[in-house]
């Protein structure tokens, strides 16, 4: 079976907006002869209305950016996907999973959630990131989507599979048709934790890249196969938002805007009940 890349990057035409995306292209799966019901976006922090230091996409009313800019950004991010609705969590990193089954009225920001899945068409899911990784899943057979906020707190409790838990529980999905892309965040690079022994659990003491600083890419990875999904349908984008200063990045300005990864499916799709 011919492999093929699972996204694409390019910039957008609209100068205005100035924006990276990521587009879900799952050519590896048999089932789809035509290009998936669903809309994507991970957007770099260019491209908006805040001022520094939270220059200009910021996505997130929590780290004291005007709220007006932060309305204004949202609307930019909705309006280039052609997404109706948009729903996101205050996140806490911790593993409670939201299930948007019905099209809400207006844009929500739910307390206390970092993960969604749904097969509500036109509704984008959002997480906000700025160094956390924002794992999005599609399952081409039911329609269904997720998004996870996923930070280390979030691997160590494996959000992750309770996630594809959830998907599989509510919507029937299988996880060997699910398919995955990690967005940018923290690399092997720059991901230190000094404190490891007292933070992270053995387990993950194998994806130790050099003392203290460990490989979180592979670990979600590895989290993903543990669930059931096919190795080949799991993509990571290699950027780390540490060292590339078009993301926005708690560990290198800890004052800082977020940026963020969402999914959808299309408005005009019949998605299943």
């Amino acid at each position: 079976m011919t492999s093929y890349p699972f996204f694409l990057f390019f910039p957008s035409k609209d100068i205005s907006y100035s924006l990276f995306k990521i587009m879900l292209t799952p050519l590896t799966s048999p089932a789809l002869s035509k290009q998936p019901p669903v809309f994507h976006g991970i957007f770099n922090r260019h491209g908006g209305t805040s001022t520094p230091p939270f220059t200009s996409l910021n996505v997130s009313f929590g780290v004291g950016d005007d709220p007006e800019n932060v309305l204004s950004n949202r609307k930019r991010i909705k309006q280039y996907l052609g997404a109706q609705i948009l729903v996101s969590g205050q996140q806490v990193h911790k593993t409670s999973v939201l299930v948007v089954d019905s099209k809400p009225d207006q844009d929500q920001e739910i307390p206390g959630y970092d993960s969604f899945v749904s097969n509500v068409p036109g509704v984008g899911l959002m997480v906000q990131q700025a160094d956390c990784q924002a794992v999005m899943l599609f399952a081409p057979k039911t329609k269904v989507v997720a998004n996870i906020h996923c930070g280390w707190r979030g691997s160590v409790a494996n959000i992750i599979s309770k996630t594809m838990h959830t998907m599989e529980k509510t919507f029937f999905c299988k996880s060997t048709d699910l398919l995955a892309v990690i967005s940018p965040s923290l690399g092997p690079c720059c991901g230190e934790f000094i404190n490891f022994r007292d933070e992270l659990p053995s387990h993950f003491y194998p994806y130790q890249v050099q003392p203290n600083f460990f490989d979180f890419w592979s670990i979600s990875k590895a989290q993903l196969l543990d669930a059931g999904m096919r190795s080949g349908n799991i993509f990571t984008t290699p950027i780390c938002t540490v060292c590339n200063t078009d993301w926005f990045s708690y560990r290198r300005d800890e004052i800082t805007g977020r940026f963020c990864s969402i999914i959808g499916l299309k408005a005009n799709q019949e998605c299943a009940q």
